[in-house]
């Protein structure tokens, strides 16, 4: 029993340092945990949604998705970097044109990375995306 208390409380440090990093950054940024939810996103991705986190909490990937507009065919969402990067446990690149706030089409870059814990055992992917260049919100 106290094997299995202890696995999830690892996990949650994982997930509270991944926490920790990706509220510093000026660049949007997510974490989605291996149940493929959303479970934190810092403040330049709420400036992108125009959903701050507080507002929001966690949220499932389909939720995510239509959030940042990327629904319509743009990305399936199998093929999203973040599902990508949760199902095969690598790095994925993608640029793609999303439509968060009102429809406005944007060009934008996304990168996910898997987080992998102590043991190799896998602790859910930070998802970075940014506008490209010249491109305003």
């Amino acid at each position: 029993m106290a094997e299995e208390r202890t696995a999830p409380a690892q996990q949650s440090l994982q997930l509270i340092l991944a926490r920790n990093l990706i509220s510093t950054l000026s660049t949007a940024a997510m974490i989605v945990d291996p149940q493929e939810t959303v479970v934190f996103y810092n403040e330049a991705a709420g400036e992108f949604l125009g959903l701050r986190y507080e507002e929001t909490g966690k949220m499932s990937l389909p939720e995510w998705r239509e959030a940042i507009g990327a629904t319509g065919g743009a990305i399936a969402e199998d093929q999203l970097p973040i599902t990508v990067a949760l199902r095969e446990r690598r790095p994925v690149h993608l640029n793609t044109r999303v439509h968060p706030r009102e429809g406005v089409e944007h060009s934008i870059e996304m990168l996910a990375l898997p987080l992998i814990g102590t043991e190799d055992q896998h602790e859910g992917a930070i998802g970075v995306f940014w506008l490209h260049v010249g491109e305003q919100l």
